[in-house]
């Protein structure tokens, strides 16, 4: 039986590295390049030899600091998730506007509170907020593919309801804390407050 290209390829990279190694000596090699090609390499040959590489880098300590060595591997045990490999790239790159739609609204809508609090009007709040829902309607038709959508279009009215209790509450925050620098002001004057520093 006539030994195929890629037998060929992996009897020629097994020598190379064996020659590498220090396992065969010159001698041996013009010996085998007069003699007939022999058979291919089995199955439990080529692993002897990856375990025995294995091992000799385990001595060597190659695989000694590895980045994250004595560490659980994270994520493990946890549910399965299908796209658990795109949600992990878009975490470690912290990469935006990204990935399926449903990944997006996920994000999008546990960052949404912080992104109403920046707008000045409610207007605008109203705005932002039908854009969302426009949004999440139209990934749950699916017609752009992916996993299914979980995050559920917002109330508007509540929104901006709560929208006006957030924002009061900042108004009010801010004036208790300009009322009491003011009140420190009156109580240390800039030419007492100069002598401290």
């Amino acid at each position: 039986m006539t030994e195929g290209p890629r037998e060929a390829a992996e009897r020629y990279r097994f020598e190379k590295w064996q020659r590498e190694q220090g396992y065969t000596s010159d001698e041996e090699d013009a010996a085998e390049a007069a003699a007939p090609p022999a058979r291919g390499f089995s199955a439990a040959e080529r692993a002897a030899v990856v375990e025995n590489s294995i091992q000799q880098a385990i001595r060597r300590g190659e695989f000694d600091d590895l980045p994250g060595a004595g560490k659980p591997i994270p994520g493990l045990g946890a549910t399965h998730d299908p796209d658990w490999w795109i949600r992990r790239k878009i975490e470690t790159e912290k990469l935006t506007g990204l990935g399926p739609p449903a990944l997006r609204l996920r994000v999008e809508n546990t960052e949404l509170d912080g992104r109403l609090d920046a707008l000045s009007r409610e207007a605008e709040v109203r705005e932002a907020l039908e854009d969302f829902n426009r949004r999440v309607i139209d990934a749950r038709r699916q017609l752009q593919g992916g996993p299914p959508v979980v995050t559920p279009p917002r109330d508007v009215d509540a929104e901006v309801a709560a929208w006006r209790e957030r924002r009061s509450a900042r108004v009010a925050a801010q004036a208790q804390a300009d009322a009491e620098d003011a009140a420190a002001r009156r109580r240390h004057p800039w030419w007492r407050r100069r002598g401290r520093a």
